[in-house]
């Protein structure tokens, strides 16, 4: 059953962030999205949460319903909105959790203010990829995310041609369910005619080329857990074909150089359908509650 969520807005110095509650339970949970993506996204894990939680998810600045917020953007902005968050929400020891990006932001603002989160999951996302040295960033931007910046500077004449879009996509043309067109609808701004995506692009430029430089910083945050966390990945990558975001040669590689760290492959789940198609939101679900 899809219910609609709460609609939260927590006053930053600079506009609003908005936040996206379903629940009513005591306990709680906070989720931070990709990198292109939305708050919209966590609805199939959040109606897949027991009673007893709440899960706030987070438009980070510059997508969704807080795309209003200016740059300069970057994992600073990002740690400070979310620390904002559960200050003004008045929410107690959450746990935290992330998809792709949102994994990145989630290990990193756990790492700066531990004693604020009860737990740490992270889907798809949170180590440190490889970059060779001297890489241009951009470059190496354009070649893993091409497909999805493009997105954000067409125009759709309607919401069924950012459906028919989204069918034709290799991620998600087997995978096609109503959580999905709940999550492209609040995707969208405009008018018919002249629909977008709400997503900026410099904001994705920016956090894309942080993520690409941000190698040692990852790491560090991994080293240096104190309890333990678990990270979701899934077999197969952007475009619904393995190999995964996360290879299994690099979550190896970090399982190693992290202690704390215990990584679980999601069968039959792509970097997409992980946290939108219910089957396997409903794992990410029970992993949360288990964080």
């Amino acid at each position: 059953m899809h219910t609609d969520p709460a609609e939260l807005d927590v006053p930053r110095p600079d506009g609003t962030l908005r936040v996206l509650r379903w629940g009513r339970g005591p306990r709680h949970a906070v989720a931070l999205h990709g990198i292109t993506a939305s708050a919209a996204a966590w609805e199939p894990v959040a109606e897949a949460l027991p009673t007893e939680w709440s899960l706030f998810a987070v438009d980070l600045r510059g997508r969704g319903h807080s795309a209003g917020l200016p740059g300069p953007y970057g994992f600073g902005r990002h740690l400070e909105d979310v620390l904002a968050a559960v200050a003004h929400l008045e929410l107690e020891q959450p746990v935290l959790t992330g998809h792709s990006l949102g994994a990145c932001l989630a290990l990193l603002t756990a790492d700066r203010d531990p004693g604020a989160f009860g737990g740490l999951l992270l889907a798809d996302g949170g180590l440190p990829l490889p970059v060779p040295a001297g890489a241009d960033l951009d470059a190496l931007m354009d070649a893993s995310l091409g497909p999805a910046l493009a997105r954000l500077r067409e125009t759709y004449p309607s919401v069924e041609a950012y459906f028919d879009f989204w069918r034709a996509h290799p991620a998600m043309k087997d995978a096609w369910n109503g959580y999905l067109e709940d999550y492209l609808r609040y995707d969208l701004t405009g008018e018919d005619g002249v629909l977008r995506s709400r997503v900026s692009e410099q904001a994705a430029r920016a956090d894309g080329r942080e993520l690409l430089g941000s190698s040692g910083r990852l790491g560090a945050a991994l080293r240096g857990l104190t309890r333990p966390v678990r990270l979701l990945t899934a077999p197969a990558g952007m475009f619904g074909q393995p190999p995964g975001m996360l290879p299994p040669e690099l979550c190896g590689f970090w399982a190693a150089q992290a202690p704390m760290l215990t990584v679980e492959t999601v069968p039959g789940a792509n970097h997409y359908t992980l946290v939108l198609d219910p089957a396997h939101a409903a794992t990410v679900a029970r992993r949360l509650t288990e964080a």
